[in-house]
């Protein structure tokens, strides 16, 4: 889960990512997204489920172009991979180090919604 306040409307996109996607070499696949009162849902269930809400405006930006079960496409893994590395060392009391600079670059790059995975 991750998400943004810009000009004070906060933006947020949900991603799903299981062991039987990662089996099975599929990408994370945007599951909820949403701005202004949609966002501060996502964010309470997220909150309420004790799942991870990591804040980050770019790669909200990039990922609010794609559909609803639509699946990251390769132009953002490393950026994705890296909050769910994240995400995973939280919830297993790891110290959560900051994510580095790739994934800024990444997105500098930018991913488009041409950029489909299946």
């Amino acid at each position: 889960m991750t998400y943004s306040r810009r000009d004070h409307l906060p933006r947020a996109v949900a991603l799903s990512y299981d062991e039987s996607d990662a089996a099975g070499g599929r990408a994370p696949r945007v599951v909820a997204s949403g701005q202004g009162a949609i966002a501060e849902a996502i964010i309470g269930r997220a909150r309420e489920f004790d799942i991870p809400v990591h804040e980050s405006r770019e790669l909200v930006a990039a990922l609010m172009n794609f559909d609803l079960d639509q699946r990251i496409p390769s132009a953002l893994y490393v950026a994705v991979a890296e909050v769910l590395a994240w995400a995973y060392r939280l919830e297993h009391g790891v110290d959560p180090q900051p994510l580095t600079h790739g994934a800024e670059r990444m997105l500098d790059a930018g991913a488009t919604p041409g950029d489909r995975q299946p």
